[in-house]
C-alpha cells in the first residue's frame, strides 16, 4: 500500500469522554434553585433571574467579562430582576388568596431595611413593589432618612420598630407631613407619652401602632424572638393601658395597626398558623371594643428554604408562599367572621424571602492544603521503621473484604508511630513517610465504602478525616458572618466545570488569620454534610459560589483584618436572553478601610516617608530607592484589600 493510499485511511477518532449529568442532584440545585438556577450543558451553573428557562445568565462568562475589565474576584453579583420577581411572586400569592377566599381587604407589603439596605436593593425593590402599594420598614434614624427620601406609591406605608428617641419621632411626622403614612409602633408604653408630647409641640396628628407580645413562639434559630421573653412587644395589660391613654386623651383614632413578630426564619407553618390566630383575636377584641384598627402587621418570618429539604430544619421551612398567604388570609377572614368585624387591610415585613436569592457570592481558591499525598511515592528500603513498612503493606494489601481490619491496623500503627517518634526512635523522614502512608490508606478506604450498601459506623467520619482544605481569597466574617455567628447554611458550589464528576472533598478556609475563618458545613437533602465535592485544581483559575447570600449578609459583614466590602456586579438578561452587565462596582480599598478605623492616608505616607528618609542618611538607602517605595505604599492604599493575581 502507497504512503497517498494509506493516509485516505479514515483515522479513528478520539472518543470525547461523557459529560457528568449528576451536578444538580449532588449539589441541591434542583431543590433549593427555585427555577433560579440551572447547569449549562459546558458545566457552567447559569442564573435565570425572571425564572424563564430560555433566559439565563452564565455566571462563569460575567466573572470572565468582568476580569478583563479589571474587576477582580471575590465579587458579589446581584440579580436585580430576581428582587423584582420575588416582589411579584409574594404579591401575586396574596392577590391569589384574597381573591380564592373572598377576602374583602387588601394586603400591602413592607420591606424592612435592615435586611439590606444597598441602594440598588432598596430601591429596586420599591420600583417593583410601586404597582402593589408596598412600603417601607424603618428601625434607625438613618433607615427612616432613607425611607422618607423614597418616591412611594400614594397607599404604601412606612412602618417604625425599634426603640425611639424625639429626634426619631420628629422625622415620622414630618413625613407624614410630607403625605406619607408613617406609622410609629410602640415597643414599651413609655414611648406613647414621648410621641404625644412631641406630636402635640409639633401639631401633627400621628399614626400609632402596637406590637403585641404573643404567647405563640416561631420555630428555628429565631425561636426566642417571640413569646413572653420576647426583647419587644406590650403585654396584653400594657397594651390595654395604651388604649385607656389615648382614649383618655381623645386620640384614639391614632391607633392604626396592630402588630406581632415572632421571629426570622420560620420553619414550621403550624407555628406561623398559630401566631395568626392568636393576633387575629387580639385584633378581633380590639375592635369590638371600638377599637377600629385598620392594618394587622404580621411581621416577618417567611423562610427561605437554602438546603432544598423542605422540612422544619433550621435553614429550611416545610410550606411555600402560596401556603403562607392563604392561610394568613384564610384565617384573619374566618375569625373575623365570628367576630363579626371588618377585615384589617394585611400588612407583611418579609425581607428574606424578598433578597435572599438575588446575589450570589463567587471568589477564587487560591491554594489547597492537601492531606492526602497523592502521587508521592514512599520508598521502603531497608533500614525504614518497621511502623512504615507495615503502613506500606496495609496500604497495598486493602481490599473491599479486608476494609475494617485494615482500618484499625492502619489506627494502631499511627499511634504506635507518634510513640515512637516522641521517644526518639523514628525519624523525622520515616515519620513523614508514616503519615503519608496512613492517609492514603484512609482514603482508599474511604473510595472502597462508596461502593458498599451500608455502610460502618466507624466510616462515617472518613470523608471528614480525609477532605483537603481549600483556601479561598475571602473573608467569612465579611461576606457571609451568618455561617460563622449561628452557624447558618448556604448552597454553596462550583460555577463551572460542573459537567465534570468532582474527585475531591474539602472543606473550606479563608484568608483572615483566625482560626474561626473557616467553613465545614454544607447543605444536604438529609442532613449536614462535613466537607464538599470539589474538583481537583489544575492550571487555570477554579471559582466557588455560595448562593441566596442576598439577605443580612451585606449589612452584617464586619472588618475583621481589614478585608473590606467586595467589588460588585449588577447583571441582567434581556427578552431575547442577551446578558447586560448595569454597572460594575468597586470593593473598597486598603485607604477607605483603614480611614474607619481613624488612619489618615496622608499621614501614613508621611509616617512612611520620614523611615524613608533616615533610612537614606543612616542605613544608606538610595534616594531613588526611596521614593520607588513611597510610590509603592501610595499605590497599595488605593488596592482592593483581598488578593489579587
Amino acid at each position: 500500500m502507497s504512503h497517498a493510499e494509506k493516509s485516505k485511511k479514515p483515522q479513528k477518532k478520539t472518543r470525547a469522554p461523557e459529560k457528568w449529568s449528576e451536578a444538580e442532584k449532588l449539589y441541591g440545585i434542583e431543590n433549593w434553585g427555585k427555577d433560579y438556577f440551572s447547569v449549562s450543558d459546558e458545566g457552567n451553573l447559569l442564573v435565570h433571574p425572571t425564572r424563564e428557562a430560555h433566559r439565563s445568565i452564565d455566571l462563569k462568562a460575567v466573572v470572565d467579562e468582568v476580569a478583563l475589565r479589571g474587576t477582580a474576584t471575590p465579587i458579589v453579583v446581584r440579580f436585580p430582576q430576581i428582587l423584582e420577581s420575588a416582589v411579584r411572586e409574594l404579591n401575586e400569592a396574596f392577590k391569589k388568596a384574597i381573591k380564592e377566599f373572598d377576602y374583602d381587604g387588601v394586603y400591602r407589603g413592607v420591606f424592612p431595611i435592615k435586611v439590606n439596605q444597598k441602594k440598588v436593593v432598596v430601591k429596586e425593590i420599591i420600583d417593583a413593589g410601586r404597582r402593589y402599594g408596598s412600603g417601607l420598614e424603618a428601625g434607625s434614624k438613618p433607615e427612616l432618612l432613607a425611607a422618607l427620601s423614597q418616591e412611594l406609591s400614594p397607599e404604601a406605608i412606612i412602618t417604625t420598630n425599634g426603640y425611639k428617641d424625639e429626634a426619631f419621632i420628629r422625622l415620622a411626622l414630618h413625613g407624614i407631613q410630607m403625605g406619607k403614612t408613617v406609622i410609629l409602633t410602640l415597643e414599651k408604653v413609655s414611648e406613647l407619652h414621648r410621641i404625644l408630647e412631641v406630636a402635640k409641640k409639633r401639631g401633627v396628628a400621628p399614626l400609632i401602632g402596637v406590637r403585641a407580645k404573643l404567647d405563640a413562639r416561631g420555630s428555628g434559630k429565631w425561636a426566642k424572638s417571640g413569646g413572653e421573653s420576647a426583647k419587644f412587644g406590650l403585654t396584653t395589660t400594657e397594651l390595654l393601658e395604651a388604649v385607656e391613654i389615648l382614649k383618655q386623651r381623645k386620640m384614639l383614632d391614632s391607633l392604626v395597626m396592630l402588630h406581632f413578630h415572632i421571629g426570622s426564619q420560620i420553619t414550621d407553618i403550624r407555628k406561623i398558623k398559630a401566631a395568626i390566630k392568636e393576633a387575629g383575636r387580639v385584633y378581633s377584641k380590639l375592635n369590638r371594643s371600638g377599637v377600629e384598627i385598620k392594618y394587622l402587621n404580621l411581621g416577618g418570618g417567611l423562610g427561605v428554604d437554602y438546603d432544598g429539604s423542605k422540612t422544619v430544619f433550621d435553614s429550611s421551612m416545610n410550606y411555600t408562599v402560596q401556603e403562607y398567604a392563604n392561610d394568613v388570609v384564610y384565617t384573619i377572614k374566618t375569625i373575623c367572621e365570628e367576630e363579626e368585624v371588618p377585615v384589617p387591610t394585611l400588612v407583611t415585613e418579609s425581607g428574606r424571602a424578598v433578597t435572599a436569592y438575588h446575589s450570589v457570592l463567587v471568589t477564587n481558591v487560591l491554594d489547597v492544603s492537601d492531606r492526602i499525598e497523592q502521587g508521592r511515592v514512599v520508598k521502603i528500603t531497608g533500614d525504614v521503621n518497621h511502623v512504615v513498612r507495615e503502613l506500606s503493606e496495609t496500604l497495598s494489601s486493602i481490599t473491599s473484604k479486608n476494609i475494617r481490619e485494615s482500618y484499625h491496623d492502619a489506627l494502631q500503627y499511627k499511634e504506635e508511630l507518634f510513640t515512637l517518634f516522641n521517644l526518639g526512635y523514628v525519624s523525622l523522614e520515616d515519620r513523614s513517610k508514616g503519615e503519608i502512608l496512613f492517609w492514603n490508606v484512609c482514603d482508599k478506604i474511604r473510595r472502597l465504602v462508596k461502593g458498599l450498601k451500608e455502610v460502618p459506623e466507624e466510616f462515617e467520619d472518613l470523608d471528614m478525616m480525609v477532605a483537603d482544605k481549600y483556601v479561598l481569597n475571602f473573608s467569612v466574617f465579611q461576606s457571609i458572618p451568618d455561617s460563622w455567628a449561628i452557624d447558618q447554611l448556604f448552597p454553596i458550589l462550583p460555577i463551572h466545570r460542573l459537567r465534570e464528576k468532582p474527585s475531591e472533598i474539602g472543606t473550606l478556609a479563608d484568608i483572615t488569620c483566625d482560626s474561626d475563618g473557616k467553613i465545614e458545613k454544607f447543605i444536604d437533602l438529609r442532613d449536614i454534610r462535613e466537607a464538599l465535592p470539589l474538583h481537583t485544581m489544575n492550571k487555570d483559575p477554579y471559582f466557588i459560589g455560595f448562593c441566596l447570600v442576598g439577605a443580612y449578609q451585606d449589612v452584617l459583614g464586619d472588618l475583621h483584618n481589614l478585608f473590606g466590602e467586595v467589588n460588585e456586579v449588577l447583571a441582567v438578561v434581556d427578552e431575547s436572553g442577551r446578558t447586560r452587565l448595569q454597572d460594575v462596582l468597586p470593593g473598597e480599598s486598603c485607604a477607605r478601610v483603614l480611614e474607619y478605623m481613624n488612619f489618615d492616608r496622608q499621614e501614613i505616607l508621611g509616617g512612611v516617608w520620614n523611615q524613608l528618609r533616615k533610612a537614606t542618611e543612616k542605613r544608606g538607602l538610595k534616594e531613588s530607592e526611596a521614593k520607588a517605595i513611597a510610590k509603592d505604599f501610595d499605590t497599595a492604599l488605593s488596592r482592593y484589600t483581598y488578593l489579587e493575581e
